[in-house]
């Protein structure tokens, strides 16, 4: 049975979403490697040590749980952490065509590994970091989408930018 799955994404900023996938995928894999990537085409507003340090601090509590930064391929990264899984989140249909898509170019590029979509609780379902970006710069509450510490540099990010 494989141990090690691997959870890459932009995490632009880490959404109580995402910690909700990160406590489903733990429940299933004994290790879960919770991979940040650099991926400058995204144009992320946060850089990578500040994402990696939002989620170190969202998982600090979290047995099996490591995080770390990558570039490049996610199969390669998988190949190095000895990861056969990868983790996709699926809120909506309409994340499904891009996630099968990507799923099945990462199958191509490695065989050996498999990815296994899973969705996060009904409440986050419709939950995306841009559309948290897009109502902090609006003055939301993001109270009850991400941990308190995210809203807070989000704020304090979105301050500086206007």
């Amino acid at each position: 049975m494989c141990q090690i799955a691997l959870y890459p994404g932009t995490f632009d900023p880490v959404t109580n979403g995402h910690i909700d996938l990160i406590c489903r995928a733990r429940e299933i894999f004994p290790d879960l490697i919770v991979a940040v990537a650099h991926n400058p085409q995204k144009k992320p507003l946060f850089s990578i040590q500040e994402r990696t340090g939002m989620l170190k601090k969202a998982v600090k509590d979290m047995d099996g749980v490591k995080v770390i930064q990558f570039d490049g391929l996610v199969v390669d990264l998988a190949h190095k952490m000895k990861a056969k899984v990868l983790i996709r989140g699926l809120r909506m249909l309409s994340d499904f065509e891009y996630e099968f898509q990507m799923a099945l170019t990462n199958r191509k590029f490695s065989s050996d590994i498999e990815t296994i979509f899973l969705m996060p609780h009904e409440s986050y379902s419709y939950l995306s970091a841009k559309l948290i970006k897009e109502a902090s710069a609006l003055g939301a509450d993001l109270s009850c989408f991400v941990p308190d510490f995210v809203g807070q540099a989000l704020r304090k990010k979105l301050r500086r930018k206007n």
